[in-house]
């Protein structure tokens, strides 16, 4: 079992800026795909934001794409999603996760995600 930590999250008007952390005391963080995943109230969970385990490919979703950046520091043992220009539809508890090998062709997917986080929430305000 990987226990994965969630910080960051908080209120912030519209425009601003936070930035989430993830963090594991597993030494085996190195080998994992890591994701970032968001859940807004009566929505589905959708995905954010993915990056290799290596930390040298990043994969963005479209509505974040620009605006959000994801990255990584294995030595360690955290991820990390910094969050600029939020807008009120970026609103949702934020969820990372974890992919161990062998990793799966669908990053995008929840359901290629081993291990979960338990969520901080990000609001914010118009």
């Amino acid at each position: 079992q990987v226990q994965l930590v969630e910080s960051g999250g908080g209120l912030v008007q519209v425009g601003g800026s936070l930035l989430l952390s993830c963090t594991t005391p597993r030494r085996t963080f190195a080998s994992y795909r890591m994701g970032w995943f968001r859940q807004a109230l009566g929505k589905e969970r959708e995905f954010v934001a993915a990056i290799s385990a290596s930390g040298s490919s990043t994969y963005y979703a479209d509505y974040v794409q620009g605006r959000f950046t994801m990255s990584r520091d294995n030595a360690l043992n955290t991820g990390y999603l910094q969050m600029n220009s939020l807008e009120p539809e970026d609103t949702a508890v934020y969820y990372c996760a974890a992919d161990a090998p062998p990793w799966s062709s669908t990053r995008e997917s929840r359901y290629a995600y081993d291990y979960w986080g338990q969520g901080t929430q990000v609001t914010v305000s118009s």
